[in-house]
């Protein structure tokens, strides 16, 4: 535990889908809160809702988690402020494009290795050596079940999200005897604005990929988030795959169209 009576959650990209709504679900607990992403002024917008939910502190920070610079900046702004974080969500990252090996540009695939891998590396190196100190701390990563099974547009940001698996399994073991947790949680389908970031904006498209059966919700993995944290020291959920009962795999998902009248 920090120098502060109630325990400290950060969580990155958390504007909007599951870091917003893990962001609400710590504050409902009476969590203090140490936010960032890039669009710090819908940050700015979520606090006094965060406040209202029971959350004793929000800081918030603007940060693309691919600036090193500014990921040391932000972590010791935290650490001075607000002391070590008890939980840290991993949540920024991204899929953005389709396009195939064979055909593509590749600036894409730049941004989403960046973000989704050195992002992650970035935050869990800024606070780990305050966890080890204290012998106490957890790391969250969301993965995605991307990371269990590739699919053809996708080759990039499947193998981001299986490095993030290696990494936990990594880091499980050089932090093995030090009290730290280390846990994956990784979704399917979730309605957020994953699929509109995913094809550049274009909401029909994006909007066309939960179509005809029920995806899971940002608060579905936001809960989730809650009981890996909130388990005794003594338990560490390692992987947890959530998927919408209606999908079994990247491909496999059980619509049902809506009768014509």
């Amino acid at each position: 535990m920090s120098k502060h009576e109630s325990p400290l959650a950060l969580v990155t990209g958390a504007s909007s889908g599951i870091g917003e709504a893990t962001a609400r679900a710590f504050a409902r607990q009476g969590w203090r809160l140490a936010l960032c992403a890039r669009r710090k002024e819908r940050l700015l917008s979520l606090r006094p809702a965060l406040r209202e939910l029971g959350s004793p502190h929000v800081l918030v920070h603007g940060l693309d988690v691919r600036d090193e610079a500014g990921v040391k900046a932000f972590a010791e702004t935290v650490l001075a402020e607000q002391g070590c974080p008890d939980v840290l969500v991993n949540n920024a990252g991204l899929a953005r494009g389709t396009e195939r090996v064979d055909n593509a540009e590749g600036t894409a695939w730049r941004e989403m290795v960046e973000t989704n891998i050195f992002g992650l590396l970035y935050l869990s190196r800024a606070f780990l050596p305050a966890m080890e100190e204290r012998k106490k701390g957890q790391i969250i990563m969301i993965g995605s079940v991307a990371g269990w099974s590739g699919y053809a547009g996708g080759s990039v940001y499947c193998a981001t999200k299986a490095g993030v698996h290696k990494i936990c399994e990594a880091l499980r073991l050089e932090t093995l005897g030090m009290g730290i947790r280390v846990s994956s949680i990784d979704p399917g389908m979730v309605d957020t604005e994953f699929s509109e970031v995913r094809f550049w904006g274009d909401k029909e498209k994006a909007s066309q990929v939960y179509e005809d059966f029920e995806p899971l919700h940002a608060q579905d993995i936001a809960d989730c988030v809650l009981f890996v944290a909130t388990r005794p020291p003594h338990v560490n959920i390692d992987r947890l795959l959530v998927m919408p009962t209606a999908q079994a795999d990247p491909w496999h998902v059980a619509r049902s169209p809506k009768k014509q009248s």
